[in-house]
């Protein structure tokens, strides 16, 4: 096995939602997920057993956290804390596209 994976977002293999997401990275203790959010689209309320930060490359959206809507902007990250409902919502009108990076351990 070699000391380095190296992952083409075309290559990589999607998640099994509505939207487009590719699973560039997963092992036991990490992963990272590339998604794209069409406008109008949006994912479910759910949570994660473990923490996960967010970085919104392209676009604005809104981060759903618990209760709270949060507007966020490109170049931003947000971690959430393992159990804490999440969600993202596209309400503009161009792609939103974020790095979703899992902290398993």
């Amino acid at each position: 096995m070699s000391d380095y994976q190296i992952m083409r977002l075309d290559a990589a293999p999607r998640v099994p939602f509505k939207f487009d997401g590719r699973i560039l990275f997963s092992s036991d203790r990490f992963e990272m997920v590339h998604l794209s959010l069409d406008p109008g689209a949006s994912m479910e309320l759910h949570t994660q057993p473990f923490d996960v930060v967010f970085y919104l490359s392209e676009g604005s959206g809104i981060l759903i956290i618990g209760i709270e809507e949060l507007e966020i902007q490109s170049e931003t990250s947000v971690m959430v804390q393992a159990g804490v409902t999440r969600a993202w919502k596209n309400n503009g009108k161009g792609v939103i596209k974020i790095l979703v990076c899992k902290l398993k351990e």
